[in-house]
């Protein structure tokens, strides 16, 4: 991450209007439609909805753009589909500040995951066809009512599964599945410190934790989230915001914990490690105490990264103890996401794990969905949806989160109304 402050695009005002605009936004390979070479009487034209980041900073620099395209050319080997539902990450929050360098510059469309249906298939593809329901994942790109992406990165969704949980489940759950079971070798008897334990990431792991037997969980959250987060599966819930979670997991473990899930960085790196038992293990998967809020904090960075964790492996091999870090944005083995993707789908149909689904956010109400999970209101995932705005149509919530989304939802902006507009709310420092 860089010290200092990105440089901000020129602000651009939202467009909710068809508008012819050729130049597409740079994302992940193949991920945008291609224009074919054919004059424009030949072309058979349509439009696309896209959320664009125009540059680095709050809310606002997500611009929901409709445009005016020509029909895309599949190439072999790819896949058009038609975009019902995408997953909003906490990568995403870092991204719009300039702090998640897998992302291309801006101006860009963003989304690692979404599902869909598949309206075409390039030459090639055997086992695709017209009319599947099928996840699918990418490194950005997916935040828009169509996509072309290779086959190989969709994954037919069972039958049961909506839309929005196709959406909810691959980075979440790939990250839990990959840290607790091909990093950690979580084992029966064991026992794991999720952080965050209310959030994608933490409802995943601990479901997963569930297939395991005997694996005592605890879990960080706010004190309003603690019954919904037992009711999922863990075992002790911690608040932190009142409470030293290192002194409550003492208190009821003296040994400390196996396994440490840390999307924090900084001292709490420090403290995980700390919590070790003897043949532990720390998996370090984010920095998100640098993200205090909707613009880059540059005095946060520098108190996470002088607070981080140092060692050597001197003092490792004396503490009998493990530290791993853990990318899902890195993860170069495509088998490995494929392999790990059938398990997941296997374990949804046999009811042992289920995306939990906060909200549901248009795209007109991307500023509120970032703005929602920024604040860490939400228990589970927040999801957008590409389908235009209704009038007077509200965020879908989950009934548990609807006393925390009233406050969030009174500010959503009617149909139309530029995201530009989206008032800058200063975030909870937590």
């Amino acid at each position: 991450m860089s010290g200092e402050e990105a440089p901000e695009a020129p602000a651009q005002q939202q467009q909710t209007e068809q508008e012819k605009q050729p130049d597409e936004p740079p994302a992940a390979a193949s991920d945008a439609p291609q224009e074919p070479a054919s004059s424009p009487a030949e072309e058979e034209v349509f439009s696309c909805r896209a959320l664009v980041l125009t540059g680095y900073g709050g809310y606002d620099k997500v611009k929901l753009q409709v445009k005016t395209r020509s029909k895309p050319q599949l190439q072999a080997g790819e896949v058009l589909v038609r975009v019902k539902a995408c997953g909003l990450n906490f990568a995403e929050l870092l991204a719009r500040q300039g702090l998640y360098e897998l992302l291309p510059s801006p101006p860009v469309t963003m989304g690692m995951e979404g599902s869909g249906v598949i309206e075409a298939v390039g030459e090639d593809v055997k086992n695709r066809k017209v009319g599947d329901r099928v996840i699918v994942l990418s490194r950005s790109g997916l935040w828009q009512d169509v996509v072309l992406v290779p086959a190989d990165q969709t994954f037919v969704m069972p039958e049961s599964m909506s839309f929005e949980e196709g959406a909810a489940l691959p980075v979440n759950y790939l990250t839990a599945y990959m840290m607790l079971f091909e990093m950690a070798n979580i084992r029966p008897g064991k026992s794991v410190l999720i952080h965050m334990a209310a959030g994608g990431v933490g409802v995943a792991a601990t479901q997963l934790c569930q297939t395991v037997p005997d694996v005592t969980v605890f879990g960080t959250a706010s004190a309003a989230k603690h019954e919904t987060i037992v009711q999922g599966g863990v075992t002790h819930p911690i608040d932190y915001r009142t409470k030293d979670y290192v002194e409550e997991v003492r208190k009821i473990s003296p040994m400390g914990v196996d396994v440490v899930l840390d999307p924090l960085g900084g001292s709490d790196t420090q403290k995980g490690y700390g919590l070790l038992k003897p043949m532990g293990t720390l998996i370090v998967f984010g920095a998100a105490n640098c993200v205090t809020g909707q613009k880059k904090n540059l005095l946060a960075m520098a108190k996470t990264w002088y607070n981080q964790l140092s060692i050597s492996t001197q003092k490792l091999m004396q503490a009998n103890k493990a530290i791993c870090g853990f990318h899902l944005g890195y993860i170069s083995d495509d088998q490995l996401i494929v392999r790990t993707m059938a398990t997941l789908l296997e374990l949804y149909n046999q009811g042992k794990i289920k995306p939990r689904i906060d909200s549901s956010y248009h795209f007109e109400e991307v500023g509120d969905a970032m703005k929602r999970m920024h604040e860490r209101l939400n228990i589970g995932k927040v999801i957008l949806l590409p389908e235009p705005k209704k009038e007077e149509e509200k965020p879908k919530s989950s009934p548990e989160a609807e006393d925390k989304a009233d406050k969030t939802e009174a500010r959503v902006s009617e149909e139309k109304k530029e995201e530009g507009n989206t008032q800058e709310v200063k975030a909870e420092g937590d």
